[in-house]
């Protein structure tokens, strides 16, 4: 690299910094600690990647996304899923609309997936068939519906929430579903002295009002950046160790993985790791990627690309358990892959 392309990698990395930074902030002005949960939504946000987020009643998972739509200067939507939503809810529909002259035309009406963030909250109480009304839009950024084909603008977005405790009413997403995922965060319960903040803002006189402090074209640009950090060979070999790890039978399985694992991630895990690594190396303030930077997003990327078999489902070993496992496992050095 010559001086002056890593002058400009050194600012762009600036960049990155300052504009996560700024988004962060002002999202932290309505949410109270969660700061990892924070970093992972706006780490997916920067990679071009959707967040599925996992946690019981009044974490404020939904005010955590609808915090950062005002942050960022982005068209949001929000969908409420229920049993009885039709997939028509999701994309849009045809409607029946008067015209001047008093006859009447068929006009369509954009459903609330034609946004730049969208919010899909509770998306476990949607019917299968309404849960795949997203599968389009999440990995091809388009919208079909009859004849009709929407592509979506850029940046799009989706930021699903589930309860894992309900199973009343609640469908299960497929795992070609979880798989357009790019992290999967889990949001716990706040410290104790978090506690206190939190009524305060919540229960007192005065409302935060958050301000845009960037823009969709601001974030186009740092997806650009986070897409040009390079990666090492050594950095890609261990990314894609780590991947075959999670698959039973391979050279790089624990005994763990082949004792308690049905299926083990995909490629597109693998595409995951390197994507939200390429953030955390710019957040570094180094604009290529190192194996830190892949074990620092290995869990929210892996823990909903495994499938548990019945003797783990049984025995109570979970996704987490199996992703120490895996990174204590895998060497950083070993030799590349065959």
């Amino acid at each position: 690299m010559s001086s002056q392309d890593a002058s400009a990698a050194r600012e762009d990395a600036q960049a990155f910094i300052e504009t996560f930074q700024a988004i962060k902030g002002e999202v932290s002005r309505m949410m109270v600690g969660q700061d990892a949960v924070i970093d992972g939504v706006l780490t997916a946000l920067m990679a071009g990647g959707h967040v599925l987020l996992e946690g019981v009643p009044g974490l404020g998972k939904t005010m955590l996304v609808s915090s950062l739509g005002r942050a960022v200067d982005l068209t949001f939507s929000r969908i409420q899923f229920t049993p009885d939503m039709m997939p028509a809810d999701v994309r849009g529909t045809s409607v029946l609309v008067e015209t001047e002259g008093g006859g009447h035309e068929l006009q369509f009406e954009e459903g609330p997936i034609v946004a730049n963030l969208v919010l899909a909250d509770e998306i476990n109480r949607a019917t299968p068939k309404t849960q795949s009304a997203l599968l389009e839009a999440m990995q091809e950024r388009q919208v079909t519906v009859g004849k009709r084909t929407i592509v979506l603008e850029e940046p799009f977005c989706v930021m699903a929430t589930q309860n894992p405790v309900e199973q009343e009413g609640t469908y299960p997403l497929p795992e070609a579903q979880l798989d357009r995922f790019l992290f999967k965060l889990v949001v716990g319960y706040p410290a104790e002295a978090d506690y206190k903040e939190i009524l305060r803002r919540t229960t007192g006189g005065t409302d935060v009002e958050l301000s845009a402090v960037s823009k969709g074209k601001t974030v186009n640009k740092m997806r650009k950046i986070v897409r040009s950090v390079p990666v090492p060979e050594h950095a890609e070999d261990y990314a894609i160790r780590l991947v075959m790890a999670t698959q039973p039978g391979s050279r790089y399985a624990p005994a763990l993985v082949n004792r308690y694992v049905a299926l083990g991630s995909s490629p597109r895990g693998a595409q995951a790791l390197l994507l939200g690594a390429k953030v955390k190396a710019l957040l570094a303030g180094r604009f290529a990627v190192a194996v830190e930077d892949i074990q620092a997003v290995a869990l929210p990327v892996l823990r909903h690309r495994m499938m548990m078999n019945f003797e783990g489902l049984s025995e109570g070993v979970t996704s987490e358990k199996v992703v120490s496992e895996v990174l204590g496992s895998v060497e950083a050095n070993a030799g590349a892959p065959v």
